[in-house]
Parts: structure tokens; sequence; C-alpha cells
């Protein structure tokens, strides 16, 4: 299984996402292989600072390092360059594109689809760094990505500390704790999520590729 996370912007959680797709595959017990195709080595940063059970390589390397794998994540670099993205994108099963319930993550991801819809890549939006508290702005946004045809996963994973303190100290967020070694309440509600998430994937990956992306009209782009 061949899975890209990718967008436009940094800061959208990309590579918490694929930090934890990967934790909760090697649960399972697959052997899993996270690529950094980021510029800023997000990925590998994350990895250096504490146990993951899974191997975290650079791009270069990638070739070697996932030639075993049973599922193979990269962590994509944050751009907008069709040629960039076709090279990351083609091959994958699907292409996932973590946004934040705001307007300007909402257009930028209908515009990086515009995009894999020219590739013919099936990609599918994931809602991330969700505030519960924010209702109408989450309805809101979900229902722009759905009117331009865009996949939205039912799951979607909540803004929480718990998930800054995990990638301080290099943990899955089921890990997370502060300074004084106590668990993150939240931890399982983020670890839960991320679990949700995998399956739904999952899911996607065994539907035709008409079912999982489809045609998206041109996004008026405000001045």
């Amino acid at each position: 299984m061949f899975i890209t996370v990718s967008g436009q912007k940094g800061g959208v959680a990309k590579t918490c996402t694929s930090i934890h797709l990967a934790s909760v595959w090697s649960e399972q017990g697959r052997h899993v292989c996270v690529v950094d195709a980021d510029r800023n080595r997000s990925a590998l940063a994350y990895g250096i600072r504490g146990s993951l059970p899974f191997t975290i390589v650079p791009v270069e390397a990638a070739a070697k390092a996932t030639r075993h794998a049973d599922v193979v994540i990269t962590d994509g670099q944050a751009s907008s360059d069709e040629e960039e993205l076709r090279h990351l994108a083609v091959g994958s099963d699907l292409v996932l594109l973590p946004t934040a319930p705001k307007a300007r993550s909402v257009e930028l991801t209908v515009e990086l689809a515009q995009l894999l819809q020219k590739v013919g890549v099936p990609h599918a939006v994931l809602m991330a760094k969700v505030d519960q508290r924010q209702q109408r702005a989450i309805a809101d946004a979900r229902q722009a990505l759905k009117s331009f045809g865009l996949q939205v996963l039912a799951a979607e994973v909540p803004l929480l500390s718990a998930f800054d303190k995990a990638e301080n100290q290099g943990l899955p967020v089921s890990m997370a704790c502060d300074d004084r070694g106590r668990s993150d309440p939240r931890r399982m509600a983020g670890w839960s999520a991320y679990q949700s998430v995998a399956q739904e994937i999952e899911c996607l990956i065994s539907k035709p590729l008409s079912v999982v992306s489809r045609t998206i009209s041109p996004l008026p782009l405000s001045a």
C-alpha cells in the first residue's frame, strides 16, 4: 500500500499524519516505511527525537528502504508545482490532503486536488486540527470541500496539545506525556482518531478511482 500525504502549505498536520498512520499500521504488525520527501525533513526530525516502531528515510534512500515494506507513506513537500506533485503522487494508491477547517486552507486544498485530478491519482481530504468548539466552521469547511467534488473522510483529527507533546518527544500521541512524565489525558482521543483514519483509508483504496476522486469544478479565487 502506497500513501502520499501532501499539501500546499505547512502547518496542516502533514507530518503528524504521516507519522501516526505509520504508527497505527506498525501496531497492526505491518512493515511500514515513511519516506521524507519534504525539504525541511520534518519526519526525520520527528523520528530522531524519540523511538518509533518503523523506518523513516529521506527520499533519496527510498528505493532500497521500501523494497520489502508492506506500507509506504510519503511525507510530501508542501508545494503547488504540478511536475513535483506528479513525481511524488504517481503510483500512490491514495494521496491524502490534510486541511484545517479554515477558508484559506480549503481553497488551497481544492487547488491541489485540481492538480491531482490532472495527474489522475486518487485523493481524499482529511480534516485535521479540528477544534470541536467550532462546529459551524467545521460543517462549512466540509460542505465547501464536498461542493467541489472532493472525497472528505468521515474521520477527523482533533486539535490537541497532546500532538505537540508527542512530537517534542518523538513518540506517537498515544504515549504523549508532560515534563513530569504524566500521561496527557487527551492522548487516546488523538490516537483513536488516526486509527479511524487508517481504517477509512483502507476502505477507500478498495474502491474504484471514480468513487474516490471525481472531476472538480474550477475554484473561483478571491483577490
